[in-house]
Parts: structure tokens; sequence; C-alpha cells
């Protein structure tokens, strides 16, 4: 019989850099695996090496040692410009600092990921403002992202995450910049994408943002040292 696959493999991975004549080790070693349509919280404090890890996953960022497997492709074996080929079809990824282009207005933000894409122009601007109608920016969409809120722009850049319609979503600390109103808002539409089948693996060090995830991976020194299973509360 057929090994169950996973949508996502992590076997064995681990991540040493060099830092002047020290090398610190990020990822010691992890293991495990998500499957599509979860909801996946990774926990930890700096320099657990979450972040590392998130980048890692998502083809940014190449580890020293063990593979990484989307859709049972071993990311890691191929060239750069293959893995900028997964990344444009596979992955959306919501940066820390929103990572907006801040002389783009908010709509050609979100059309950025569609210009490797071959999507005619007028189907680019139509996608794009459906998705910042969904996420509730439609009547925004010609200002520049100095011109939002903290909260507004962290939903500009999951719109823009978003627009391509990956698989799998990744989001490092989504509500790091936000007050706790905020916050809220931005995991319930997290939490609203993953109830459409969005799979999502988020990176948090905030212990009350866990509970939107049903499954917590938590890392400490660059270990995996819980993976649990709850509920949302």
């Amino acid at each position: 019989m057929e090994q169950d696959r996973h949508l996502i493999e992590i076997r064995g991975i681990g991540k040493t850099y060099q830092a002047g004549d020290t090398l610190v080790q990020a990822i010691r070693e992890m293991d495990f695996y998500v499957d599509e349509g979860e909801f996946v919280g990774i926990m930890g404090q700096s320099g657990s090496g979450k972040s590392t890890l998130l980048s890692i996953i998502g083809g940014l960022n190449h580890p020293t040692k063990g593979s990484v497997c989307v859709d049972t492709l071993d990311i890691y074996s191929l060239t750069t410009e293959q893995r900028a080929d997964f990344r444009s079809e596979y992955l959306g990824i919501i940066f820390q600092s929103f990572q907006l282009i801040p002389y783009l207005t908010v709509l050609e933000n979100v059309k950025l990921p569609m210009a490797v894409t071959g999507i005619k122009d007028n189907e680019q601007q139509k996608r794009a403002l459906q998705i910042l109608e969904r996420v509730g920016l439609a009547n925004k969409a010609r200002r520049l992202p100095d011109q939002l809120s903290g909260g507004e722009q962290e939903r500009v850049a999951i719109a823009r995450a978003i627009v391509n319609q990956p698989p799998i979503l990744l989001a490092d600390e989504p509500t790091g910049n936000l007050d706790s109103e905020t916050a809220e808002g931005v995991m319930g539409l997290l939490t609203t994408l993953n109830g459409e089948g969005q799979t999502i693996i988020m990176v948090t060090h905030n212990p009350g943002m866990t509970r939107f995830a049903p499954r917590t991976i938590h890392v400490r020194d660059g270990l995996v040292v819980l993976d649990e299973t709850g509920s949302r509360n």
C-alpha cells in the first residue's frame, strides 16, 4: 500500500550560519509534516529558529542539511529559477514588516505577484480588485501604503499573498506590529481563509495568537519540543 503523502514534509533539516569565526546553529534538527488544509502555528521566542524555518519552507533559505518536500517535490533539488517558479505557483508569503512598495498604490502592490504569470492586465486588474473587496479595502485601492493604518497594510499584504490563489500561505508574525483589536481582525481573516481550504503556516512568538491555529508546533533552541493539536477557542 502506498504510504500516505503529506502536502509538506520537513525531513531532518538543519541550518548553520557563519558569524565571524563562530558557527551559529539556527536550526539543529527538525522533522514534521503539514497536511493540506491545515492551519499550523509555529510558536517560539526570538532566536528559537522559527523565522529561519519559515524561510526554508518558503524556498528562500537553503538548509545546511535535510530536505523540504512540497507536493512530493524536493524544493532544494531545484535550480534557482525552478525554485522561483515553484514559489510563484505554490506559495503566498506574508512578511513581518508588510514589505509593501511605498511608491505603488494598494492596487499595484496586490497586482505584483501576477506580473510573472502571463495573466492579461485587465484580468490582473479584475482579480486584484476582487481580492481587495474580499479583505475590505476596495475603496482604498488607489491609496499609497503610508496612507493606510497598520491593520490595513497587513490586509493589503494578505491580499497580495493570496491573489495568485496559492495552495500554501506562509505568515511571519502577521500580527506582530498590530494592536490587539486589529490583530483579532487579521486572525479572523486568516481563519476564514483556512476554513475555505487554504493551508496556512504561521510563525508567532505570541501565545495568544496560537489559539486561532488548531495545531501548534513549539520550537526552542532550533528543535521541535512539542507538536500539539487542539481546537480553536
